[in-house]
């Protein structure tokens, strides 16, 4: 049953991202708009988020009319330290949003009051463990740039429009919210410009069926695990997908991540401080993850959840450290250096808990093609760590329609079979792309923890056949798919051609006979 109250309030937070878009429409971007948008909420989730925990601490210790925004920055100053041990960041009262807003209608020099205040919630990190989490996070929310307007005054004019925008968001009590208001908002504004993805410099969108489905089978039969961990983390949405499913509680490490775009991985950990995830609980950190991977001391991971760029160039065996590296080496090979996506695979596998699953998606090119692919997907098929492939429908993703695959990596497995699962048909079609519903993600995780063999769907195939097949690993070379073709009756058929034929006859001879009349 669909929550009414729940899609109402989605509703109204999209009419009001709409209505900051109509303000502002001309004069930014799509793309960068985004970046003001998102930026923005932020600037208004953190002045409330550390509002709200100051003033209940006030208001349990008795302190009833206490209200942080109407304390002068002297007498602030005390909880300094205390907001840093625990939020990880401190503000002044005269640097939360509610309070610079008030004043940005008359405030000449809003640009720079703005960028002080982003400038001192960054500095107030500086030195202690959430620094890395700061540091750098407003960079794209450039209050002084021509994106945002010619001149100073143009550019007040829209940060004004900006702020009014977002503060007239009804985001509640965020405990009261039957939606996560925040992250919604950051998802609803990913999806509005992702068919400008493919322009905006590297920022693949996953659907959010598409993040449902991979995570559902990565936690399958988990209630809690260690931590959850994505190699190519874009803006986080597997993560947070992650902390969905099971509680961001029962993931007791919390959530680490490796992001190459700079803009993205500052999103990324906007969006997890939006999705409420404490500083302490989340590390993702920006650097290539194949050549420079950052989280040597954190593995293993209990899950994995990623959605690599497809066949993007690498440097491969050009690189002579490479081939030495434990986590490339056990395959005797490197992925080909103009397609990276088995290194990514084998990056996550060489992560992986022993009790852990990975679920990737994939270009279906690796499943099937020789050379040092090949060789990669013997290693892992001898090694039994691939515990199943589902081939996807196509044109789920915005910006290709490449039918996608799902790998699933397992060192434990109870035994050396691996599944097939064919859901090239387990969608609906919405305008031009292919969706998942509900009851399709549900289909395939079901067949994915019961591992029966159904006609045209799924089989479990035994090790020795995927090795008689030259370890092709091609979802179609084990599951026939339904030959859907209507079956022809012959005979029918001719009768039904004769009766036309004769009927044919019989109209020309009537049209003759018409045309003589006309004639005589």
């Amino acid at each position: 049953m669909v929550d009414m109250k729940k899609e109402q309030e989605r509703d109204e937070l999209h009419r009001a991202i709409w209505a900051i878009a109509d303000a502002l429409r001309g004069s930014v971007d799509g793309w960068d708009f985004k970046a003001y948008v998102l930026g923005m909420m932020f600037y208004r989730y953190i002045s409330e988020n550390l509002t709200n925990y100051i003033n209940e601490g006030e208001w349990e210790a008795g302190n009833d009319g206490f209200d942080y925004t109407q304390l002068s920055d002297e007498d602030a100053e005390q909880a300094r330290k205390d907001m840093i041990n625990t939020k990880g960041f401190f503000m002044v009262p005269s640097e939360l949003f509610c309070n610079v807003r008030a004043r940005a209608g008359k405030d000449e020099n809003l640009n720079m009051t703005l960028e002080a205040a982003f400038r001192h919630i960054e500095e107030s990190a500086k030195g202690s463990p959430s620094e890395d989490n700061f540091a750098g996070l407003f960079d794209d929310l450039d209050v002084n740039s021509n994106k945002l307007g010619a001149t100073v005054a143009k550019r007040n004019a829209n940060l004004v429009k900006l702020m009014n925008g977002i503060a007239d968001m009804k985001l509640g009590d965020y405990k009261d919210n039957s939606i996560d208001a925040f992250g919604d908002a950051y998802e609803y504004l990913m999806g509005m410009y992702a068919s400008n993805a493919g322009k905006s410099g590297g920022e693949f969108f996953t659907p959010q069926e598409v993040s449902e489905l991979l995570t559902r089978m990565a936690v399958a039969g988990k209630t809690e695990v260690n931590k959850v961990y994505d190699p190519a983390c874009g803006s986080g949405s597997l993560l947070l997908k992650a902390a969905k499913i099971l509680g961001k509680d029962n993931v007791r490490q919390g959530f680490f991540g490796q992001e190459i775009n700079l803009t993205t991985y500052n999103l990324c950990r906007i969006n997890m401080f939006l999705h409420d995830i404490d500083y302490d609980k989340f590390d993702i950190a920006h650097e290539d993850t194949l050549v420079n991977p950052q989280h040597w001391d954190d593995e293993p991971f209990e899950v994995i959840v990623s959605n690599p760029p497809y066949s993007i160039k690498w440097e491969g065996d050009g690189n002579p450290v490479l081939i030495n590296d434990p986590r490339f080496s056990p395959a005797g090979v490197l992925a080909p250096k103009s397609k990276a996506d088995l290194a990514f695979i084998m990056h996550s596998l060489a992560w992986l808990a022993t009790n852990g699953t990975a679920a990737i998606v994939c270009f279906p090119g690796i499943m099937y093609r020789g050379g040092a692919e090949k060789k990669i997907r013997q290693y892992l098929i001898d090694n039994n760590f691939i515990d199943c492939i589902i081939q996807l429908p196509s044109n789920l993703f915005y910006g290709t329609s490449i039918a996608t695959c799902i790998i699933v990596l397992k060192k434990s497995k109870a035994d050396n079979r691996t599944l097939f699962i064919d859901a090239s048909a387990e969608c609906i079609k919405v305008t031009n792309n292919n969706k998942l519903t509900e009851e399709n993600i549900r289909r395939i995780v079901d067949e994915f923890v019961s591992r029966a063999d159904v006609d045209h769907f799924a089989r479990c195939v035994p090790y020795e056949e995927i090795a008689q097949n030259e370890y092709n690993l091609s979802v179609s070379t084990y599951v026939q798919p339904e030959d859907t073709r209507e079956v022809i009756d012959i005979v029918k058929l001719n009768a039904e051609i004769e009766q036309i034929v004769a009927r044919e006859q019989v109209l020309r001879d009537e049209i003759a006979k018409i045309i003589g009349e006309i004639e005589g």
